[in-house]
């Protein structure tokens, strides 16, 4: 995000103020509030199927500081992609550790397309009903949170170590497979922030984020489509 917009001004285009502003404000309770939550989803789901790592470590908590992750923070800010501090989970407390994990890791990336409904329906709360006006800046804000956390479930659903993906796919893998994948997990997280870096991912991702944004705004239209605002 920060990245585009530093590349925006070396051109000589510019950057609008009100569309700066409203960016870092979304960032920012990304950052603080909906980290946390994605973390939090983890452990509570891991809680609910036998493994109390993350409770009895702190760790359900929407505290941002238990869950920032100094890369993952400066990856988010630059790209609009990122990461937290995983909470600890122990598979071995689970019943079905494969199958049990990667529930527990698609817990997170389904927070943040429910945080992001949840912003979409706010919106339309503030707008159709009432057909309010809002000013620029309280659209821009919603877009932006609205789009990075779909951005943030689309990034962590990839099946690249260590995002929660990676998880997700484990559930379906030997464990000697399982062994190998997770064997070069620093290496392949270091080319992941060089690919990043380099766009390459640029666009599956967004064709994956649009895919769920379209899917995110239609969901949030029912109810208001049921009662004729739309």
């Amino acid at each position: 995000m920060l990245f585009n917009m530093i590349q925006s001004i070396m051109s000589g285009n510019g950057v609008n103020m009100s569309t700066l502003i409203s960016g870092i404000f979304a960032m920012l309770l990304i950052i603080f509030l909906i980290l946390p939550l994605h973390e939090c989803a983890h452990g509570w789901v891991a809680l609910k199927l036998g493994d109390n790592t993350a409770k009895y470590q702190g760790r359900l908590t929407l505290d941002p500081i238990a869950s920032m992750d100094p890369m993952g923070t400066l990856c988010l800010l630059l790209f609009g992609y990122g990461w937290a501090k995983p909470v600890p989970v122990d598979p071995r407390n689970f019943k079905n550790p494969k199958r049990d994990m990667a529930l527990t890791a698609l817990a997170g990336p389904l927070s943040n397309l429910i945080a992001a409904l949840v912003g979409a329906l706010v919106l339309r709360i503030l707008v159709l009903p009432f057909h309010m006006n809002l000013a620029t800046p309280v659209w821009q804000f919603f877009s932006f949170y609205i789009g990075i956390n779909i951005s943030l479930a689309v990034f962590n659903l990839l099946p690249i170590p260590p995002l929660d993906g990676s998880k997700i796919v484990g559930g379906f893998l030997s464990s000697q497979a399982l062994y190998n994948y997770y064997k070069y997990q620093n290496v392949i997280s270091l080319i992941l922030i060089m690919v990043l870096f380099m766009g390459f991912l640029d666009l599956p991702l967004t064709f994956l984020n649009n895919l769920f944004y379209n899917g995110i705004n239609a969901v949030a239209d029912l109810p208001f489509r049921l009662f004729g605002f739309v």
